[in-house]
């Protein structure tokens, strides 16, 4: 229990609560501590009744079966993998855009589970995720079943297109390729490649919220302390009336 224990807090602040809410809030409908029809999202009660918890609880709780462990155990591992890539590689010390981010494709996947009366949100939104992870990294090779490897710019569309052709499924896949898509084309293509403003700024109150790290280490804090200065007497100056400083050191060095 300890290694799991210390395996679970070096994750990542937004990997560790997702992960660790999907599978409690997963286990809580499954075992019948929690109704699983509070946890999925209806747009009638949504909107008329005012249950906003249900956009929340809609994308980490999925109904557990026998033909539907497999694929929750799958997305688990994609959540995990690529969520952890994203947060230790591009967003590393940066952690407000990654919320942001996570904001975003959250929002734009309630309003398609809306819209398009989807109950469950956990696909879409795992495959936004993998899909910003893959376009920026597109050349890097990943490793497929049976040993297959490709570029990772082609995991998601072979995701959707296994999905299709195994379980006849696929929309949500492709509704987590769009929503991943736009996050990609607003927040890098349209800046830097077109030219435009920027759309997708991080707001200032997650900047706060979530301030900036470098080297694991917050950027606010207290202020250095400021050494004392040298004694001025007549044995530190040298033969052109200044002071004798000696040889000094290299920073970070005694």
């Amino acid at each position: 229990m300890s290694d799991v224990r210390d395996w679970f807090g070096s994750l990542p602040i937004f990997t560790r609560y997702w992960l660790l809410c999907t599978a409690v809030l997963t286990l809580l409908g499954r075992f019948g501590f929690v109704s699983p029809h509070l946890l999925i999202l209806w747009p009638d009660r949504f909107l008329s009744n005012f249950e906003i918890w249900r956009a929340v609880t809609s994308v980490f709780y999925y109904p557990l079966s026998p033909g539907s462990g497999f694929h929750f155990l799958i997305n688990c591992y994609f959540l995990y993998n690529y969520s952890l890539r994203l947060e230790r590689g591009e967003y590393d010390g940066k952690p407000a855009d990654y919320c942001f981010l996570l904001l975003f494709n959250w929002i734009c996947c309630v309003i398609i589970g809306l819209v398009g009366d989807f109950p469950l949100l956990m696909d879409p939104m795992v495959l936004s995720v993998l899909y910003v992870w893959c376009q920026l990294n597109k050349d890097a090779i990943v490793n497929f079943w049976f040993g297959t490897q490709f570029k990772a710019m082609y995991l998601p569309w072979v995701l959707f297109g296994f999905n299709l052709i195994i379980s006849r499924g696929g929309m949500m896949e492709l509704f987590g390729i769009l929503v991943g898509h736009l996050y990609v084309f607003l927040k890098f293509k349209y800046p830097q490649e077109l030219g435009g403003p920027e759309l997708l700024n991080t707001p200032r109150i997650l900047e706060n919220y979530f301030p900036s790290q470098r080297g694991g280490v917050r950027s606010f804090g207290a202020p250095p302390t400021h050494r004392p200065a040298p004694e001025q007497n007549a044995q530190g100056r040298n033969i052109f009336g200044g002071h004798n400083w000696g040889r000094g050191h290299v920073l970070g060095q005694q």
